[in-house]
């Protein structure tokens, strides 16, 4: 028989008040599971430890990783070191000459000192450690995190987007010629891939290689700023539909279905063509419409965990509704939402690309891959290097993010977690 507390207080409040010490606790993804779930895994090994690891770090990041058979972070972390070092090297002029240039070359060099930092930190760090035992998390993070790194391919995916947003960053430094720098018309217009242009020039003489190097930045930066008003919009909307139902559900998930009804291609073109077109018209219209598909996705999920017992605790004691919607009910919904996500900046981009490719996207003399591809329909046959190469760089792309938000989803799902 359980005794009353001398404060007072009835069965049900005192139920109430253990469930939200454990469910509140532990009921967000980052909760941790059950003792004898999480007794069923033991600790993980760094691997052997090298002698004189620590100095060989020091000097090489990522080689002492590499020689313990941690293939895919060592051997990252050293070609991340050395590719940058090269890069410092090669273009030592523009890096001196960053901290008062234009803000992208400085922004350029923060990038390229904080990435050399973190490898060379990181790869310190875990030499240190040594064979030690990783302290294994018992959250669904973990599990996930764990899961994940078992899928090589999804793990080459994401290396390979992390790989495209810092060459995005470091443009500046990586391009030879600037985008909109125009050769001798004569000589050097429509040259194939040489030494001097590795991917060749266009009809005005501009240097390929350097205009997709600068697309990138306009193509990823796009995509992902898009989706991320997307998935706010949606996630804010669907959590708010789900957990408190009734009219509030009934009036926004109809705002959703009469959204969803317009071809999204068709509201874009004509929402473009009513204002002059540039890029924040175009990331506003792009994450503007694309927000319906993540509030379904989120609501279906919510409508599942209003009913559970955490919910249920904060309610009984007296938490708002914003407070168990944000701190409570979102969380436990992230998993689909960045899944989505991953896979949402694949499609953006090939809608961005699109919308340039028929001139209602990013403008000229801005770089963009549509714009790119675009510049080269009419010469496909005698320049067919100024659409194929940015046609590729899409092609890339787009797969490495679904590839990634392949991975991301069997690893977050624990029926597919072997």
């Amino acid at each position: 028989m359980t005794e009353r507390p001398a404060g007072g207080g009835s069965p049900g409040q005192l139920a109430a008040g253990e469930l939200a010490a454990g469910e509140l606790a532990g009921a967000t993804v980052g909760g941790a599971l059950p003792v004898s779930e999480a007794g069923a895994f033991g600790a993980a090994k760094r691997g052997p430890r090298l002698r004189g690891g620590v100095g060989l770090a020091f000097a090489l990041p990522g080689l002492p990783q590499l020689l313990a058979g941690r293939v895919a972070s060592g051997g990252y972390a050293l070609f991340l070191w050395l590719a940058l070092l090269a890069l410092v090297a090669v273009r030592w002029e523009r890096v001196v000459a960053a901290p008062t240039g234009p803000l992208d070359h400085q922004l350029a060099l923060l990038t390229l000192v904080g990435v050399l930092a973190v490898a060379w930190s990181w790869a310190v760090r875990d030499a240190r450690k040594g064979s030690e035992p990783l302290p294994l998390s018992r959250s669904q993070w973990g599990l996930a995190s764990r899961a994940f790194r078992k899928n090589r391919t999804a793990v080459a995916a994401l290396l390979a987007i992390v790989s495209l947003y810092l060459v995005a960053l470091l443009t500046p430094f990586l391009a030879p010629f600037d985008p909109a720098f125009q050769g001798d018309l004569v000589t050097t217009r429509l040259q194939a891939p040489s030494g001097a242009h590795p991917l060749g020039t266009d009809q005005f003489a501009r240097d390929v290689f350097s205009r997709i190097l600068y697309g990138s930045r306009v193509s990823l930066s796009i995509g992902l700023i898009a989706v991320s008003i997307s998935i706010t919009i949606g996630t804010l909307l669907g959590a708010v539909a789900g957990f408190i139902g009734g009219a509030v559900d009934s009036v926004i998930m109809r705002f959703v279905d009469m959204v969803i009804s317009f071809p999204r291609l068709i509201l874009l073109i004509t929402i473009i063509a009513l204002f002059e077109p540039s890029i924040f018209l175009i990331v506003a219209v792009l994450g503007l419409t694309q927000w319906p598909q993540v509030t379904r996705i989120v609501r279906g999920e919510v409508l599942s965990l209003r009913e559970r017992e955490f919910v249920q605790a904060g309610k009984a004691l007296g938490f708002s509704r914003p407070r168990i919607i944000l701190r409570h009910v979102i969380p436990n919904v992230l998993a689909p939402v960045i899944v989505a996500a991953t896979l949402g900046i694949g499609d953006t981009i090939v809608l961005e690309a699109g919308l340039s490719f028929l001139g209602m996207g990013v403008q000229p003399p801005t770089a963009s891959w549509g714009t790119i591809v675009a510049d080269g329909r009419n010469n496909l046959l005698g320049a067919w290097w100024i659409s194929t190469f940015s046609g590729l760089a899409i092609v890339f792309t787009v797969v490495s993010f679904n590839l990634a938000g392949d991975g991301l989803r069997d690893a977050l799902d624990p029926r597919q977690r072997s």
